[in-house]
């Protein structure tokens, strides 16, 4: 091979190719990989057999050929490149964390019928074409276990060349379940839904046949807890994709955190961090989302939590520096665009803890350099990788003034 070896991938991009010194791009190549003048890749040690049979034309997945090592330095690399392309320099880069195969707890698949045929999973690569799934070396088992009954199911109440959503998130109560799209009509289709609901132990069944979502089975009110807390799960609301993802996330910011004082957890979602951290401690939460917010409030008065729950749009109407000084830490956890309106009033103000967990590098970086152009440090990040073989990757970044 010398003679036609011209280059090696040394690194990989954002969106998941690799990178010769020069520049130039090649799909499902690995660091260490060699290419010859021809173009041909010559497999290096860190390039790994995919474990799915599937990859790489799933959608799920774009990741499966770099081995452990590569894929931690990938994780840890999109977020020091973000902060890098920001000029923004991290005190301290910990060490990644990677969840482990089969534990994804929270899927979106689509699912379409052709004649008999129903095909379920993710859709192809750049593609609409739905990959039928009969393996997944990232979904917790029992999501994946309901997958072959499905098609089943769909085939009573899916018409012919039409597609829905299947969606799955496991709870306290075990797997919730919410199909959209379909269409339940005739008693079979009806008396199936629930035959299904029972054989399979669901903890909650909902339709949606685009008139609003029906719940058809709950033996018992449907919860996620955090920090002991159970609180009402809103059908497919938003979860951390793995526990362990949640774990180290929430261990990151709770490590970070002062003896004592008061938290406000703004974006706060259903609580992940509010119930998490506010065990001996006063906590304001605010989220946009009306009915994830009263889900909170009322677990953390079941709870007798000193939790306070705002229903608050924090982009159009963001705590102003008066509001925000009153806490000793302010844990911020947006959506991926970011939380810029949010970020202007923390550098105005004097908090002295700001932990930001961000599901997107780039808008991390972003508002990290109004942040520090502020007078904050950025004292460490902690790259967190819970879509194991996705290039989503999250993170903790804790500021301190």
């Amino acid at each position: 091979m010398s003679d036609n070896e011209v280059d090696s991938i040394i690194r990989v991009a954002a969106r998941g190719d690799g990178v010769t010194a020069d520049g130039r791009h090649f799909p499902l190549t690995a660091p260490g990989d060699r290419i010859g003048a021809d173009g041909t890749v010559y497999f290096g040690v860190h390039h790994a057999v995919p474990p799915c049979a599937h990859f790489p034309a799933c959608g799920g997945c774009q990741l499966q050929h770099l081995d452990d090592e590569s894929y931690a330095e990938f994780v840890t690399a999109r977020v020091t490149g973000a902060l890098t392309g920001q000029g923004v320099v991290p005190a301290a880069v910990l060490p990644p964390h990677i969840s482990p195969p089969m534990t994804r707890r929270r899927a979106a698949l689509r699912a379409a019928r052709a004649g008999k045929r129903i095909t379920i999973g993710f859709a192809e690569e750049g593609s609409h074409r739905l990959i039928d799934l009969q393996m997944c070396a990232i979904l917790d088992p029992r999501l994946f276990a309901l997958v072959q009954p499905l098609r089943a199911l769909l085939a009573l109440i899916l018409p012919d060349k039409r597609a829905a959503h299947v969606k799955m998130s496991l709870i306290d109560q075990g797997v919730d379940l919410l199909l959209e799209g379909v269409r339940v009509e005739g008693l079979a289709a009806d008396e199936a839904l629930g035959d299904f609901a029972r054989a399979h132990g669901l903890a909650r069944l909902t339709i949606d046949e685009g008139e609003g979502a029906q719940t058809r089975w709950e033996p018992e009110p449907a919860t996620i807890s955090f920090g002991g807390v159970p609180v009402g799960f809103p059908s497919f609301a938003f979860l951390q994709a793995t526990p362990d993802g949640e774990a180290a996330l929430v261990g990151a910011v709770r490590q970070a955190l002062p003896p004592g004082g008061a938290v406000a957890d703004l974006f706060c979602g259903l609580g992940t961090f509010a119930l998490a951290l506010g065990d001996n401690r006063p906590v304001y939460a605010a989220e946009g989302a009306r009915d994830v917010v009263l889900s909170l409030k009322m677990a953390a008065a079941r709870a007798q939590r000193r939790l306070a729950a705002d229903h608050r749009d924090l982009f159009r109407r963001p705590l102003v520096p008066e509001e925000l000084n009153r806490f000793a830490t302010i844990v911020l956890d947006p959506p991926r665009a970011g939380a810029r309106e949010q970020v202007m009033q923390l550098a105005q103000s004097s908090v002295p803890l700001i932990a930001y967990v961000s599901c997107n590098p780039a808008s991390f970086a972003r508002d990290a350099a109004h942040l520090t152009a502020a007078g904050y440090q950025l004292d460490s990040v902690k790259p967190v990788g819970q879509f194991r073989w996705s290039t989503h990757v999250e993170l903790v970044g804790i500021f301190r003034r």
